[in-house]
């Protein structure tokens, strides 16, 4: 298709205007992201490293380190939520000054997230880098993960270089990556259970050695104990489900006040998923693709930061307005949602306090749409992706 003069000009000035926004905004973001004296979330995590460290219950709570969150509206400890084998990192980590600790974890993460994002635009967008790699370095789940000093990062480049080395026919490399993701975040099981499902069994049974193997070593140094206090408190903490940021479906019923029918959608989609797993049999890409939605979807908790694990789908999603739209709404900062709407009536969260999940929503909605429509595997689609050429359409 022949670009006319006129065209190349607006299509630059849109880029250009796009590309400042979204700099602006990433600006905006680094400078309250910088790591200060308050710990976050890494303090709860340096807590729980500390006890396992002196033989204390690990999902405990330590004051001076386990993080308290209060708004309005809403005030809990953040405990360490991760199961027992983020111990093997947090309690190397414990042996350190918190700060500085917390500074090590700050560059390691965004070092992370640079090298994610350089796969992804290398591969998908290698012709026009800069919106892509400014779009992904907007996201709030990013930031957020900076502010919070949370894990997702590094665990999100696993992720990432599993879906490409998936790509290239190499399931067992990434069944591996892929397990060292379920052992720490166990709601991925959806992904690999989707690969098994469809009959990438190899992705599927390297990921269960992997994560079996990981999963086993806090077993053996702190004892099959650890697992049942992690049991415990995940149980206790079924009242952040609520929380604005939280983007999965009980979350977004919740807050409709219909909590039941919150974990009724939840199991609908997977088992819809699973079957169409199984009849469909899609290449490993599109069985990712959905695994990971639907391990978003349908968890109890899906906080912003696990959308950072969906990049990829937005540069090998069939490119649309709704896709576009999903992006966008995932970049939201998170301080602009809760200062709005985390006082504002329930049906304001629910409705505009909600955009994480409607994020999510629409990108389901969209990948389902494109099924029929979709390319071969491997071939660069999304909206973050170089264009290829009209005919090949």
């Amino acid at each position: 298709m022949t670009v006319t003069p006129s065209r190349a000009r607006l299509e630059a000035m849109v880029t250009a205007l796009l590309a400042t926004v979204l700099l602006a905004l990433i600006v905006w973001q680094l400078q309250r992201s910088l790591p200060g004296p308050v710990l976050w979330d890494f303090g709860s995590f340096m807590g729980s490293g500390r006890a396992a460290r002196e033989g204390l219950d690990p999902y405990g709570i330590y004051p001076g380190l386990t993080f308290r969150l209060q708004l309005a509206e809403f005030e809990s400890w953040n405990h360490n939520l991760n199961p027992p084998v983020s111990l093997l990192l947090f309690e190397p980590l414990s042996r350190l000054d918190p700060v500085a600790a917390f500074r090590l974890w700050w560059a390691v993460t965004v070092v992370s997230y640079a090298a994610l994002v350089w796969l992804l635009v290398r591969r998908y967008a290698p012709q026009r880098p800069l919106l892509p790699a400014l779009a992904c370095f907007a996201a709030a789940g990013f930031w957020d993960t900076l502010i919070l000093g949370q894990i997702y990062v590094p665990l999100a480049l696993c992720a990432v270089a599993a879906w490409l080395l998936l790509e290239r026919g190499r399931p067992i490399a990434a069944g591996l990556l892929i397990g060292v993701v379920v052992a720490v975040k166990p709601n991925f099981l959806v992904w690999p259970g989707l690969l098994f499902l469809a009959g990438h069994w190899r992705a599927a049974f390297a990921c269960g050695a992997s994560a079996g193997l990981l999963s086993l070593v806090p077993a053996l140094i702190w004892g099959p104990e650890v697992y049942r206090l992690w049991f415990e408190l995940i149980a206790r903490n079924a009242g952040r489900v609520v929380f604005l940021t939280n983007a999965s479906l009980p979350g977004l019923f919740q807050r409709f006040g219909l909590d039941m029918l919150g974990t009724a959608a939840a199991v609908l989609l997977l088992g819809a998923l699973a079957v169409w797993a199984l009849r469909a049999r899609p290449d490993p890409l599109k069985a990712s693709a959905f695994g990971l939605l639907g391990a978003l979807l349908a968890s109890p908790l899906a906080w912003i930061h696990y959308t950072l694990f969906l990049l990829p789908l937005f540069f090998w999603a069939r490119p649309s307005p709704a896709v576009v739209a999903a992006a966008a709404l995932l970049i939201v900062p998170v301080p602009i949602l809760l200062g709005r709407f985390m006082a504002a009536p329930a049906w304001q969260q629910a409705t505009l306090g909600s955009v994480y999940a409607w994020g999510l929503l629409l990108l389901l909605a969209a990948l389902w749409l494109s099924l029929r429509g979709r390319a071969g595997p491997g071939v660069p689609r999304g909206p973050f992706a170089a264009p290829v050429p009209h005919a090949a359409e």
